[in-house]
């Protein structure tokens, strides 16, 4: 009996092959994720309309002033007079302290407020310069950067994400909310002022292209991220053991590291021109880089040497040089045991949580830490907040937590509580809840995690209605030290023990 031949029906063919991570003939999805941008936006430029750091408090002012005085100093001096203490370039007056990459973006910014208003970057007589007008262009250098490096590197992240095999993808957009609307980049960026978004948006586009198998793309990227913020080596460790590991893998392994290893220092030399053609430049850019004098520790900072030096006082009992050995010695046995299971066993999956352990690492134990740099272990903890939701809304948390007397400073509490319930709503919202997000087993409803939880919420109130005692006036900045950096360490053990946990992937489920 001959078959009927069926005519094809051109609707039920198949879409054609999409380089996206959803169908280019699927508008939801494309209309989701530009919506999610488009709000992401949104919410920062409502935080932006507060107040900034050091607003109205002179001598030195605040972040926004440093930002402010470098796009002054990189304006009107060559560069060689950049890390150079002169006559115009005071540099105990928020001297230039960032790579040579941060100092062409203050250029950049610089000629954008030049162009528009000259007396708010006028040669010396512009310090402390505060109206209206400035503000706005300084809001919008930080605005234009989010959108030109961080919004791109988190779609290119998501392109990457989906041709992983991280197991569940239906919530990825969920996780673009996520990455886009997390409080801490926001309040730090946009309300206190700063631009972490664009080294963090590189080493996120380093991320992804890693995980596309692209390693020169993401040496690059990884790289000009390094010379943008010197923090951004907490994730050094990550990279490198992930690297190394893939090339051991390939068949002429040695060519492979000599690739990477090349084009790292091509990129080096490109951003540092100016500079290393005089060993004299070269130093003093160095020297600026890595300022020991400061102190082990700045403020009240959530990690190991300030929650610790309650009980130990370890700049009365030490001088900077032992100190700078100890330091190095404790963030290099913690971020070991990371970096050799990526050497081991190199897997994508393995190499975000060694970026969380890595800048956990430096984080806890480095020398000189803010309590901004928490943004460093943030950005990892929500490329895994698919895998780990419950330990991202924990450390997003405690993160802004320990941020709070900062946030209190900078007059950014109505702020700080808006970003939190927005981030709150999103993180619970009915499309994470139906679309089987992967429910981590961390946390429990009993006392161990909710007495912290209590404790940090009588912290909050205690903080702005009670006034310490006259004998320890930072008594409550301590405990809000102390509570979080508990959390951190804890945080710290689980996700290594996790990584390593992962390590019988390597005989079976490579791309994982």
């Amino acid at each position: 009996m001959a078959k009927r031949k069926t005519k094809s029906n051109p609707s039920l063919s198949p879409p054609p092959p999409s380089h996206f991570p959803w169908p280019l003939s699927s508008s939801p999805p494309l209309a989701t994720a530009a919506t999610i941008c488009l709000f992401s936006l949104l919410v920062r430029v409502m935080v932006s309309l507060g107040p900034y750091s050091g607003q109205g408090v002179p001598p030195k002012f605040g972040d926004y002033e440093a930002q402010r005085h470098w796009m002054e100093i990189t304006l009107h001096l060559p560069p060689s007079d950049w890390y150079r203490n002169s006559s115009h370039n005071d540099l105990l007056y928020w001297g230039l302290d960032y790579p040579p990459l941060s100092a062409y973006q203050s250029r950049v910014h610089g000629l954008i407020l030049n162009a528009s208003l000259p007396e708010s970057v006028a040669l010396r007589s512009s310090r402390g310069f505060e109206s209206h007008a400035s503000k706005l262009l300084m809001r919008w250098t930080v605005l234009l950067s989010d959108l030109a490096v961080f919004f791109p590197a988190a779609l290119y992240f998501l392109w990457a994400y989906s041709q992983s095999n991280f197991g569940e993808k239906r919530a990825i957009m969920w996780l673009l909310a996520m990455i886009l609307l997390n409080p801490c980049l926001v309040l730090i960026d946009h309300g206190h002022f700063q631009s972490n978004c664009i080294s963090l948006g590189l080493t996120l586009g380093a991320v992804a292209a890693i995980l596309l198998n692209n390693d020169v793309v993401g040496s690059i990227l990884f790289t000009l991220a390094m010379n943008h913020k010197q923090m951004s080596l907490y994730y050094a460790p990550a990279f490198f053991g992930h690297l190394l590991g893939k090339c051991f893998k390939r068949n002429y392994s040695i060519l492979h590291v000599m690739k990477l290893g090349f084009v790292v220092l091509a990129t080096f030399a490109f951003v540092w021109w100016p500079y290393i053609h005089s060993t004299e430049a070269l130093f003093e850019v160095v020297f600026r880089l890595a300022p020991f004098e400061r102190g082990i520790y700045e403020d009240y900072v959530a990690n190991f040497w300030c929650s610790t030096s309650v009980f130990i006082k370890w700049k009365r009992l030490f001088t900077v040089e032992p100190l700078k050995l100890m330091s190095l010695s404790l963030t290099v046995l913690t971020f070991l045991p990371s970096l050799v299971q990526q050497v081991k066993y190199p897997s994508n999956l393995g190499f975000l949580y060694a970026l969380m352990n890595s800048s956990f690492s430096f984080f806890l134990f480095s020398f000189q830490v803010h309590e901004k740099s928490i943004l460093l272990p943030v950005l990892p903890a929500s490329l895994l907040a698919l895998q780990e939701p419950q330990l991202y809304s924990w450390l997003t948390y405690y993160s802004l937590f320990s941020m709070y007397p900062l946030i209190c400073r900078d007059k950014l509490l109505l702020q700080y509580i808006a970003s939190l319930g927005l981030f709150l709503l999103v993180f619970y919202s009915p499309d994470r809840a139906h679309s089987g997000v992967n429910r981590s087993r961390l946390y429990y409803k009993n006392l161990i995690w909710f007495v912290p939880l209590l404790g940090s919420v009588v912290l909050h109130a205690v903080y702005l209605l009670v006034k310490p005692p006259e004998k320890y006036p930072y008594l409550f900045e301590a405990l809000m030290m102390l509570l979080s950096f508990s959390q951190f360490v804890f945080f710290t053990l689980y996700s290594n023990i996790k990584q390593w946990k992962m390590s019988w992937y390597a005989s079976g489920k490579k791309d994982l």
